[in-house]
C-alpha cells in the first residue's frame, strides 16, 4: 500500500465511523431538510441558511456546556437566565459605567464563569442534585437580570459592539465562527485531554472513577464552570445582536440545548456523548424552528414538538441502556 492510499484510509476511517454511529439522526436531518425545502418558502436560500446558522450558533454555545453536564450524569438549567443576566451586565458596564466595550464583554463571560463555579461548588460540596441547584440558580439569575435592568431593556448605540454579534468574516457570520472555534476546543478537551477522559469516567461510573484516583470535585466544578462561561458568552452575543441587554431573553433556551444534546446521542445515564452528535442535534433543533417559521406554523407548536423530541430521545436512550445491560 502506498503512502497516498494509507493517508486516505487514515482520513476516511473516522469519517466512516462517524456516519456509522450517527446514520439514523443524519438520515432524519436529511429528510427534514427535504421536507422544508418542498413545503417551506425559501428554505435553501443563502440568506435563510445564514440565519439558520446564526440561530444554531446561539443554541450551540449553551449546548456545549449542557452536554458536558449530561455526560457527567447531571444537568444545567441555568443557561437561558444566565445569558440574560450576562447580557444586561455586559451592556451596563460600558453604557452606564462608561468602561470600554471589551470590559463589558469580559464582565459578561466572567459572570457566567462565577455562576457556573457556584453551581459546581454547591453540587459538589452539598450533594444536592444538579437539577435542584441549577433550577434554583436559574430563578436567581432571572430575578437578578430584572433587578439590574429595572425590568426594562438596557439599550446601547455602540455600533462596534453590535458588530460582535452581527458582523461577518467574509460570508460567514461571526457567531458561526465563534461556534466553530468552541466546537474544536470542545472536541479536543473531551477526546484528547485528561480532563475529558475524567469527565467520561465520572459520568460512566463515579465510584470506579473515585477509586481510580480521579479528583471528582475538580471535574464537577470544571464542567459547570465551563457551562456557565458558555452561557455568559451566549448572553454577550445575544445582547450584541439586539443592541440591548434584555432581562427577558433566553427563556426556554436551556430546553433547546438539552434537546440538541440528547438528540445527538448524549445519554442521561452519563458517560456517553460526542461533539459530532451534538452538532447534528443543534442543526436539527435549529432547522425545526427555522422551517416551521417559514411554513408560518404557530410558534407555540415548536415548544410542543421540542418537548416531544426530548421525551422520545430519552426513552430511546433508556431502551438502548436496557439492551446493553441485558447483553
Amino acid at each position: 500500500m502506498d503512502k497516498k492510499s494509507s493517508g486516505s484510509n487514515i482520513f476516511m476511517q473516522p469519517v466512516k465511523a462517524y456516519f456509522k454511529q450517527n446514520y439514523g439522526i443524519l438520515l432524519a436531518f436529511l429528510v427534514m431538510c427535504v421536507f422544508f425545502t418542498i413545503f417551506g418558502n425559501n428554505f435553501l436560500t443563502k440568506t435563510n441558511i445564514l440565519n439558520l446558522l446564526r440561530t444554531c450558533a446561539t443554541n450551540c454555545y449553551l449546548a456545549i456546556g449542557v452536554q458536558m453536564a449530561i455526560i457527567l450524569a447531571g444537568i444545567d438549567l441555568t443557561g437561558g437566565a444566565l445569558a440574560a443576566l450576562s447580557g444586561v451586565l455586559c451592556v451596563m458596564t460600558f453604557e452606564n459605567a462608561g468602561l470600554p466595550i471589551w470590559m463589558g464583554i469580559l464582565v459578561g463571560v466572567v459572570l457566567g464563569m462565577i455562576v457556573g463555579f457556584a453551581n459546581g461548588s454547591i453540587i459538589t460540596y452539598t450533594g444536592i442534585h444538579p437539577f435542584v441547584v441549577t433550577l434554583a440558580m436559574q430563578s436567581i439569575c432571572r430575578g437578578a437580570a430584572y433587578l439590574f435592568a429595572n425590568g426594562s431593556p438596557v439599550t446601547t448605540t455602540e455600533r462596534s459592539f453590535g458588530v460582535v454579534g452581527t458582523g461577518s468574516f467574509g460570508p460567514i457570520p461571526l457567531p458561526v465562527v465563534y461556534m466553530t472555534v468552541f466546537l474544536i476546543v470542545d472536541f479536543f478537551t473531551l477526546n484528547k485531554t485528561q480532563m475529558g477522559r475524567s469527565i467520561y469516567a465520572v459520568g460512566g461510573n463515579e465510584l470506579a472513577a473515585k477509586f481510580s484516583g480521579i479528583n471528582l470535585n475538580r471535574v464537577k466544578i470544571f464542567v459547570w464552570t465551563v457551562s456557565g462561561a458558555m452561557a455568559g458568552f451566549c448572553g454577550v452575543i445575544l445582547a450584541a445582536r439586539m443592541s440591548s441587554g434584555q432581562p427577558s431573553t433566553g427563556e426556554g433556551y436551556e430546553t433547546d440545548a438539552i434537546a440538541a444534546s440528547v438528540l445527538g446521542g448524549t445519554s442521561f445515564f452519563g458517560g456517553t456523548g460526542s461533539v459530532g452528535g451534538l452538532i447534528i442535534g443543534v442543526l436539527i433543533i435549529g432547522t425545526i424552528s427555522n422551517g416551521l417559521n417559514l411554513m408560518h406554523v404557530n410558534s407555540y407548536w415548536q415548544f410542543v414538538l421540542k418537548g416531544v423530541i426530548i421525551i422520545v430521545a430519552v426513552y430511546t436512550d433508556r431502551l438502548k441502556q436496557k439492551r446493553q445491560n441485558a447483553a
